[in-house]
């Protein structure tokens, strides 16, 4: 799907998108629950779609309607060759292998080629000490053996994702279990998301050390009716568009939320002035919003993004080529990306979002200021299905083609 879109000011009062951290994690701690769960806030997007196929596999079954999802619980029992649909969602992926594993058996993940690629090096070193099996190939990710209670060592600095599937999986089993998270630990907020959303299903995990969580084993998760919170990662597109000239009063949000991507309101204000410099290892998928702000604006110096390369797309790379069309300049480092301060013109050809929906938004928030046509923007689809409508209803001027 095309989008041209035509310089527009966006004006009126707009309702954030549901969590789509928090979703995930509710929708799994419902499907571990003894009994059945409603859960209230659940978008319709490609990865709470590949979340729910997975609860299936799992031996769970979900039914949504409008934006409630009930989930009821499988029986359990070790799994014989179960298929995991996980779509394009690196988080739901991380998520359900030790969830698999905690199951015994065989197991088999899909997912596309680049989610493949992302790769679950953390499991594989981890694993593989355990004498659990973990193999994968091009399309797909088998998994045997049997998840067992103790204590695991593993990095901080790739992915989050690894810690919380851990933390789902490890209160089920029999005996007590540690995770030492190695520093630096990166997207800490995220590993904070899991917890909270455990706790409210009635599951306790103890940090007895910044990083050191004691899990107590032979704990059960209770069945919920909850409210998923708005989500702060996706509002950071309308703080940015608001930052570039729009006028939204943004709703539904958590003023003191864990969400780490909160950070947006600050950051946006500080790209208000030249020569900024953003820590975004806390927070790498506010970058390419904060990257297409900064082009429109001063310029600013970002570090702590070495996490960026493994994401739907390398986003470093793919927003220095997309600015490149709008005039700006972008340095890529290993682990830092410079915007530089230069005048934004419109651009002499089409845009691309790298199949990555945090590249489509950034990408329509300029086109706000300049106008362009942005390709393979049915991206958007991952996290925010109706982005472009709700942003239409604002007064978005855009057109739609192949």
């Amino acid at each position: 799907m095309n989008v041209t879109i035509r310089p527009c000011t966006l004006r009126g009062r707009v309702q954030a998108p549901p969590s789509k951290s928090y979703a995930h994690r509710m929708l799994i701690c419902a499907a571990l629950a003894e009994g059945e769960s409603r859960i209230h806030g659940i978008s319709g997007s490609e990865d709470m779609y590949a979340t729910m196929e997975c609860v299936e596999a799992l031996g769970g079954a979900t039914a949504r309607e409008g934006g409630t999802v009930t989930v009821t619980p499988g029986r359990g029992g070790e799994l014989d060759g179960a298929v995991f649909p996980c779509r394009e969602s690196g988080s739901t992926l991380r998520f359900f292998i030790p969830l698999a594993l905690a199951r015994g058996g065989s197991a088999v993940f899909t997912g596309t080629g680049r989610l493949m690629a992302r790769g679950v090096d953390v499991y594989e070193e981890l694993f593989a000490r355990k004498g659990l099996r973990l193999t994968r190939d091009a399309g797909s990710i088998a998994v045997s053996g049997r998840l067992c209670s103790g204590e695991y060592t593993l990095r901080g600095d790739v992915s989050s994702q690894f810690v919380s599937g851990l933390l789902f999986a490890l209160p089920l089993l029999e005996g007590d279990s540690t995770i030492h998270v190695l520093p630096p630990v990166e997207s800490r907020r995220y590993i904070d998301i899991t917890v909270d959303a455990m706790a409210a299903f009635g599951v306790a995990v103890e940090e007895r050390e910044r990083n050191t969580f004691f899990v107590p084993g032979g704990q059960r998760y209770r069945p919920r009716e909850l409210q998923v919170e708005g989500d702060w990662s996706n509002a950071a597109a309308l703080y940015g568009l608001n930052a570039l000239g729009a006028e939204l009063e943004i709703t539904g949000l958590n003023g003191g939320s864990i969400q780490g991507d909160r950070a947006c309101v600050e950051i946006l204000q500080r790209l208000e002035q030249p020569g900024s410099v953003t820590d975004l290892s806390g927070c790498p998928d506010l970058g390419p919003v904060l990257f297409a702000v900064a082009a429109a604006k001063h310029g600013g110096v970002f570090t702590g993004t070495r996490r960026l390369r493994i994401k739907e797309s390398d986003r470093a790379r793919a927003m220095a080529d997309e600015l490149k069309k709008f005039g700006v300049d972008v340095h890529v480092e290993e682990n830092s990306v410079t915007v530089a301060d230069m005048e934004l013109r419109p651009p002499r050809e089409a845009l691309s979002g790298h199949n990555d929906h945090r590249i489509v938004m950034a990408m329509t928030l300029l086109a706000t200021l300049c106008g362009g046509e942005i390709g393979g923007a049915e991206a958007i689809r991952k996290s925010y299905p109706d982005f472009f409508e709700v942003l239409k209803g604002l007064g978005l001027e855009a057109e739609y083609g192949d």
